[in-house]
């Protein structure tokens, strides 16, 4: 069988890769019931991929045993370009936690250098994620790792790594007809900064094909590829908005004489920002490749974005930004709900008692500033938290994001709310906030920041500029927060 090759991205001058990348997260689905899959029949499977030009293969850590089979694929096709993830649980990160999870990750593929190495953090209340990255990058230029992705990062936090100096290449979030949060406030920031996107779930699951055209609801669904998609269509208005975009995608493929899949996927891939989709694999059951092949012998025309365009009007947008779903209702996974796990992490700052007063908690989160000017971070008296005027400061001393307000807006108001947490409340208890200024110019990207947490919330709120700040810092925020009953 002769497949013609997909096209390609140079993301940088040395790291080339299909624009459609071969995804193995169901190789975790497969090996479900506890037994890994053969790893050189997989390998197999995959280096008929490969050699038709399908070269890039996008793993994780926790994709079952995934890194292992690529390992062996890299035998049979030295050309091979698996890129990974490393998703540690929050916690500190450490130089010797972060140099661990990367030994790991070059152990099971059996490399030197990690070719494009993708994070993922699930709570940015915790400010570990920042160190993490800051010493990818540091192993980065050891060489340990040739460049860095994130995943399932919002524009906000994506902007904060990269004001803070974070060399990121790509971020992998989820593209598709019904969720186009990607064209969003991330396109704008990717464009800024040139970072690029690997789009995941392009076609939902399968459910943006053919096979699922004009189909009931379906009842039971077995794998879990498809609960998670099941949950973005329900988010999306449902199965009869679903089923419009559907039959409008239909029409167009059968105008260009390909697939729904092919149409779902080409329209993601036309943004500019976005380097490559990934379709995901089941090694040793069906074959893609041919399929994918289409996606690069056609392209939609005006007429056809429009069509899409009058079918999106009758769906519902997701909400928030992207990576979103792994964070905060409506949690948008495979496994549903999420709160469990994410309650389950541990908090970012230690709490005592007041040594005269056990009747109040405190937060102490260990600035200079703190021990020098005899404050606390937060404090708890009764049902009140009350939180200290707090900057963009990363341990000890180190300013976060220099001369970026929005960036550094960000990084505080994330320390805000993991000090309210750990004296028992929520960012819904944040009832005040009050913002400084070194510079009313920056009052914009300030509210911007502002308005991304408490736009629905609406705590009260003052901001005034002032002449200056203690160190390079351009804003201060401080909150009051009125923890509600149970």
């Amino acid at each position: 069988m002769t497949i013609a090759p997909p096209d390609r991205f140079r993301l940088t001058d040395e790291l080339e890769i299909s624009r459609v990348l071969t995804g193995l997260w169901q190789v975790a689905d497969m090996e479900r019931g506890g037994i890994d899959l053969d790893p050189d029949q997989a390998a197999d499977h995959l280096s008929r991929y490969a050699e038709c030009g399908f070269d890039t293969f996008d793993l994780a850590d926790h994709y079952g045993s995934a890194e292992t089979i690529a390992s062996r694929l890299l035998q049979r096709c030295p050309r091979a370009v698996p890129v990974t993830k490393w998703c540690p649980p929050p916690g500190p990160m450490s130089p010797e936690a972060v140099r661990a999870g990367v030994q790991e990750r070059l152990d099971r593929l059996g490399v030197d250098r990690v070719e494009l190495l993708q994070f993922h953090w699930w709570s940015f209340a915790h400010p570990g994620w920042l160190d993490a990255l800051h010493e990818l990058a540091a192993l980065r230029d050891e060489g340990l790792v040739h460049e860095i992705g994130v995943t399932n990062f919002d524009a906000a936090h994506l902007h904060l790594a990269l004001a803070d100096g974070v060399p990121i290449r790509t971020n992998q979030v989820v593209c598709s007809l019904l969720d186009r949060r990607f064209t969003g406030p991330l396109a704008e920031t990717c464009t800024r900064h040139g970072v690029r996107l690997l789009a995941y779930g392009t076609i939902c699951g399968g459910f943006l094909s053919d096979k699922w055209l004009d189909k009931p609801e379906p009842a039971d669904i077995p794998d879990w590829s498809k609960q998670k998609y099941r949950r973005f269509i329900e988010a999306a208005g449902g199965w009869d908005a679903y089923q419009a975009v559907l039959r409008m995608a239909a029409g167009i493929a059968k105008k260009h004489g390909v697939s729904v899949a092919n149409v779902a996927s080409r329209w993601v891939l036309e943004h500019p920002h976005v380097a490559g989709v990934i379709i995901g694999v089941r090694p040793g059951e069906h074959d893609h490749r041919a399929d994918n092949a289409r996606l690069f012998g056609f392209a939609l025309d005006a007429d056809d974005h429009a069509a899409l365009t009058a079918a999106f009007a009758g769906t519902t947008p997701i909400p928030g930004d992207c990576g979103d779903e792994y964070r905060k209702p409506p949690f948008l996974t495979a496994s549903g709900d999420l709160t469990h796990h994410l309650n389950s992490i541990p908090s970012a700052y230690a709490t005592d008692t007041l040594p005269t007063r056990n009747d109040v908690r405190r937060v102490i989160s260990g600035t200079k500033w703190e021990d020098l000017a005899g404050y606390c971070r937060a404090r708890r008296m009764g049902d009140h938290i009350l939180v200290s005027g707090t900057t963009a400061t990363s341990g000890a001393d180190r300013v976060v994001a220099r001369g970026d307000a929005g960036a550094q807006t960000v990084f505080i108001l994330d320390k805000i709310i993991a000090a309210v947490s750990a004296l028992g409340g929520t960012v819904e208890d944040i009832a005040r906030t009050r913002i400084y200024l070194t510079d009313v110019a920056d009052a914009e990207v300030v509210s911007v920041a502002h308005g991304r947490v408490f736009g629905d919330l609406k705590p009260a709120n003052t901001l005034i500029a002032i002449g200056d700040l203690a160190g390079d810092y351009l804003v201060e925020i401080e909150a009051d927060a009125i923890v509600a009953e149970a």
